[in-house]
C-alpha cells in the first residue's frame, strides 16, 4: 500500500493524491486528468523514474530525479564496484549534477566506445544452453542512463521554469514525516494508517 502524490514545487502545496496498491502508470494518468479537470496548469514535471511515467507527461517538460537515477545505477553496479568499467561509469554519474547535457552525453559515449566489446560479451549457460550478457547488470545500468538521458537535463534546458532536478522536496518534506508517523503507530490497522495519511 502506498500513496501517489502530486505537489506544486513552487508553493509546496499537495495538489492531489491517491492511495494505491502498487505504482502503476494508469494511476499517474488518472491523477493528471483529475488535476487538469480541477483547472490546474502544469508547467513541468519531476519524476522518480518509474517506467512509462514519462510518457504520461509527454506534453510537458519532464525532469528525471537525479537521486533516483543514481540509486538505480548503484543498485546495478553497487556502491563499491569492482569492474573497471563500472568504476568509470560511477565516476561519470558523480559528475551528473555539474555537467550539461552535451558534456555528459560525450563522456557517456566515450565510455561506451571504450567498453563496447566488454558490454557485448555473452555467456552461454551450460544447463539451459541459453545466452545472456556476461555483465548484464552493467549493461542494464548503461541502458538506464541512455534511456533517461532526454530527461536528466530538463532543469538546465528550461531554466526559466526553475525546475528541481530531484524529488527531494516531496520525499523528505512529505513522505519522510509520514513514514515516521506510521512507524510510531505501527500497530494500527491499514484503514487507520490510511486516515493518518
Amino acid at each position: 500500500m502506498g500513496t501517489l502524490v502530486f505537489m506544486d514545487s513552487i508553493t509546496h502545496e499537495i495538489l492531489i493524491w491517491k492511495h494505491i496498491q502498487t505504482e502503476r502508470v494508469d494511476d499517474y494518468k488518472y491523477l493528471l486528468v483529475e488535476l487538469l479537470n480541477l483547472g490546474y496548469t502544469i508547467l513541468s514535471v519531476t519524476i522518480d523514474g518509474k517506467r512509462g511515467v514519462n510518457s504520461v507527461f509527454k506534453d510537458y517538460p519532464v525532469q528525471m530525479c537525479h537521486f533516483h537515477q543514481k540509486r538505480i545505477i548503484q543498485r546495478y553496479i553497487t556502491l563499491h564496484p569492482k569492474l573497471e568499467a563500472s568504476q568509470e561509469l560511477k565516476k561519470i554519474m558523480t559528475r551528473l549534477k555539474y555537467s550539461d547535457e552535451n558534456r555528459f552525453t560525450k563522456a557517456l559515449d566515450i565510455w561506451y566506445i571504450k567498453y563496447k566489446s566488454f558490454l557485448d560479451e555473452i555467456t552461454i549457460h551450460p544447463d539451459s544452453q541459453k545466452s545472456s550478457y556476461t555483465h548484464k547488470k552493467l549493461v542494464a545500468a548503461y541502458r538506464s542512463i541512455r534511456n533517461n538521458l532526454p530527461y536528466l537535463f530538463t532543469y538546465k534546458n528550461y531554466k526559466k521554469l526553475n525546475l528541481s532536478n530531484t524529488t527531494n522536496l516531496i520525499e523528505g518534506g512529505v513522505f519522510s514525516p509520514l513514514k515516521i508517523l506510521i512507524k510510531i503507530h505501527r500497530g494500527l490497522s491499514k484503514s487507520l494508517k490510511l486516515k493518518i495519511v
